[in-house]
């Protein structure tokens, strides 16, 4: 008889062995994320900024897969991050793991988006209306455009010099995020951090604005 043969469901010693490092790095992941989440409940932005590189490509992936669209897979992660930034405390750990909590965050926050996106492809479908006759913004448009303008102008002036120095090179110099560790002499990830803090912060701010 084969000595590798068993009864049903018999594992073979050598498989075990095998799925054993699978199993030992997903228990080290789970312990490393979890970690790093305590410390962002404590708003440790280092330890934010560890737990985005660590994951977001697993939350990207997702909601790539869901929206079909980088654009607004790249939004939504933005989104599942922020709000991680701000419900870390309320992580509980007796519910499941740092990575289940990341999955279903992301799964709702892509079909949010998702339906919001039909929804307004539909009422984009609909009758349009000028703005005045002439073709030119309504006073209560350029009214509300100002509006908008201060909010942004506002939500630029609460990041942090350099914050604000990557922002501003990446959106009005056209920068890459390789052109600008270059420009400034700076660790390509030291960049790529700032860029995603300041992204969030300008977030945060004009989407509080918009309700």
């Amino acid at each position: 008889m084969d000595e590798s043969s068993g009864p049903p469901g018999h594992v073979p010693t050598d498989m075990s062995a095998a799925a054993a490092p699978r199993l030992s790095l997903g228990h080290e992941r789970e312990r490393l994320w979890r970690a790093l989440l305590a410390r962002v409940a404590q708003s440790d932005r280092d330890a934010f900024a560890s737990l985005y590189d660590a994951s977001s490509s697993l939350v990207y992936s997702l909601a790539s897969r869901i929206l079909g669209n980088r654009a607004d897979a790249e939004e939504v992660t933005l989104d599942v991050y922020l709000q991680v930034w701000r419900d870390a405390g309320r992580f509980d750990a007796e519910r499941g793991g740092v990575t289940s909590w990341l999955v279903t965050i992301a799964r709702s926050r892509a079909l949010d988006r998702y339906r919001s996106h039909q929804t307004r492809l539909k009422r984009e479908a609909g009758p349009v209306e000028a703005d005045s006759p002439s073709g030119a913004p309504s006073p209560e448009r350029l009214s509300v455009m100002s509006q908008e303008r201060r909010v942004v102008a506002s939500a630029i002036a609460s990041l942090t010099p350099e914050q604000r120095q990557v922002i501003d090179l990446a959106y009005f110099h056209g920068m890459s995020q390789s052109e600008m560790a270059d420009h400034l002499g700076l660790p390509l990830g030291t960049v790529k951090t700032r860029v995603r803090l300041g992204m969030m912060r300008l977030r945060e701010q004009i989407g509080d604005w918009a309700g």
